[in-house]
């Protein structure tokens, strides 16, 4: 069965363990809670021990997970085994070990598969096994409309109550980051204490905190996830901080690094642990390199050297424009978008 993850603790609660679950999705928040709301469901039900198996491209042993999927449990009755795919596509050997189990499912074991990206690219007759014989729960991106409903919904759920000015003002602050939402969420339930208060929207800003914050990291990653409005607006708020365009570039020229390597990788997922890339960036990078050719990638690294050039006053007299800022946003607005390549240029 195929639900929302904001369906799956309420189904975990009312039912024994399903043989199988399988949660995926971009939107690792949700991801990871509904994962936890499994593990949670699993010890509520006397399941107190856990293997984790993480397949990631040529490292992925399925032989020996299915050896140990049919294994029978050392220390307890029941065991819960965790399938981690980075990428959320077992392969075709990965596929036929999910299946297998499903169509068999042992009464000791329950199977809980974590993906890190979902589209209907991804599904096929593995998840089509899970869903048969348990549940598939996928953590779709929060849409910026749909933001304020969704922090309204967990404000509720923590017994906060709030205006929707006031909702809208937290989902204006968090712009879009639902981990620095959760967070605001979490501490305004400490703060209040199941206060009955109605938080109105001077109330919010008295209580939350601005995570909202302009910052180099953010900066980059909403060039890199091709959002040229957000890389404009963090300019602007960086140049109006009084930040430093030199103490910025370092992150800038790293990440350009990071992803020019990555364009000229014969394998991404191998290159990403040569890197010690994070799971949950590697969509970032996947998103970038797909606006860009390989060899973009090392022009705009070299741009960026002309950048870090004219911050330190280090220009060719008419050749370079000599406002490091205004070179800077049009960089990452190249980045971000490729029709913005021409600003360059002039």
């Amino acid at each position: 069965m195929e639900l929302g993850v904001d369906r799956l603790a309420g189904q975990l609660a009312h039912e024994p363990l399903r043989p199988a679950y399988l949660v995926a999705g971009s939107e690792m928040l949700l991801v990871l809670e509904a994962a936890d709301a499994v593990r949670a469901a699993a010890r509520a039900q006397g399941i107190a021990e856990r293997e984790v198996h993480d397949m990631e491209g040529r490292d992925a042993d399925w032989a020996a997970l299915e050896a140990s999927l049919h294994a029978p449990s050392l220390f307890a009755s029941q065991r819960l085994v965790e399938v981690r795919l980075p990428t959320g596509k077992p392969g075709a050997e990965g596929g036929k070990a999910i299946a297998a189990f499903c169509a068999v499912p042992p009464p000791d074991v329950v199977l809980l598969v974590i993906a890190g990206e979902w589209s209907k690219a991804h599904a096929g007759k593995w998840s089509e096994a899970i869903a048969k014989v348990g549940h598939v729960a996928v953590a779709w991106p929060v849409k910026p409309h749909e933001l304020a409903g969704w922090i309204g919904a967990r404000l509720r759920s923590r017994g906060v109550k709030a205006t929707p000015d006031a909702v809208a003002r937290l989902a204006q602050r968090v712009e879009g980051n639902l981990l620095a939402a959760a967070q605001e969420v979490d501490k305004l339930a400490l703060l209040l204490q199941g206060q009955a208060e109605v938080l109105d929207a001077g109330r919010m800003d008295a209580l939350v905190a601005d995570s909202a914050r302009f910052d180099v990291f953010r900066l980059v990653d909403a060039a890199l996830n091709g959002q040229p409005a957000q890389v404009s607006r963090i300019v602007a708020g960086l140049r109006a901080e009084g930040e430093a365009i030199p103490a910025l570039m370092g992150m800038v020229v790293k990440e350009l690094n990071t992803v020019a390597a990555l364009a000229r990788a014969r394998n991404f997922a191998a290159e990403c642990k040569a890197l010690r890339i994070w799971d949950s960036k590697q969509a970032v990078y996947k998103r970038a390199l797909a606006r860009h050719a390989p060899e973009r990638w090392q022009a705009l690294l070299v741009a960026a050297g002309g950048v870090d050039r004219i911050s330190k006053g280090r220009v060719r007299p008419g050749r370079e424009t000599h406002d490091a800022w205004v070179q800077l946003e049009r960089l990452l607005l190249a980045v971000a978008d490729k029709g913005a390549l021409r600003l360059l240029a002039s």
